[in-house]
């Protein structure tokens, strides 16, 4: 039997992981953190110096390096080589460094096959920036999740550290972020032709989330 995927893609700070939580949990389905695949694979590029850009040691690096995704006590948990590394993705430098390195035609070669594994054998919604438009053409229902640059910049900055805040940088690093995600040559930000946009500036998660839940029981 074809499994049920839900894609929801989207730009920095529009909401997706809470969204994309929230909704799978309504539906009862698994949630896949495409994002923290990317942000996994920069961490280890950052940790292990990595130079990304040459294809040599990329490709090197790439094949020996083993991302999972484990559930516990309720938790998302990713995993490098048995180690969490949960705690150490969302920097923003981190962020900045999947951006660039997600646009290497072979780390999403290498992440497609543990992605589509995983919608092989469960229902599942899918967050991420090229769900809809390259990785599940053909799934069920796509969102494309998307909300004003300052109300995003606002988000991100009420999630960050007290010592770490700076609102004028983290607007600016989304600015540059959403540059390059949509204008990048590999599987560009974009929503897919049928993807349903849904501006969530001034929408609760809650909002957001029995709108999906209306759309997906009419599709």
């Amino acid at each position: 039997m074809r499994k049920k995927i839900i894609t929801i893609d989207g730009p920095a700070g529009a909401g997706k992981t809470t969204v994309s939580k929230l909704l799978s949990k309504k539906l009862g389905c698994v949630y896949v953190d495409t994002g923290a695949l990317y942000r996994g694979v920069a961490f280890e590029i950052q940790r292990q110096d990595i130079d990304w850009e040459n294809d040599t040691a990329l490709e090197d690096f790439l094949g020996n390096l083993n991302l999972d995704f484990v559930t516990k006590k309720n938790s998302f948990i990713l995993m490098s080589s048995g180690r969490n590394i949960t705690n150490s993705i969302r920097t923003p430098e981190i962020s900045m460094l999947a951006s660039s390195s997600s646009a290497k035609p072979q780390v999403r070669a290498a992440l497609l096959d543990i992605q589509r594994n995983i919608a092989k054998t469960k229902d599942a919604v899918f967050e991420g920036r090229d769900m809809g438009t390259v990785v599940f053409p053909d799934a069920a229902v796509k969102f494309f999740l998307f909300a004003d640059l300052n109300i995003r910049a606002k988000r991100r900055f009420d999630e960050m550290p007290d010592g770490t805040k700076d609102i004028n940088r983290v607007q600016k690093e989304i600015e540059t972020r959403d540059h390059s995600d949509s204008q990048r040559k590999s599987a560009p930000l974009k929503p897919a032709k049928d993807a349903i946009e849904i501006n969530a500036s001034f929408l609760t998660i809650e909002q957001v989330v029995d709108k999906m839940l209306r759309i997906i029981e009419k599709a």
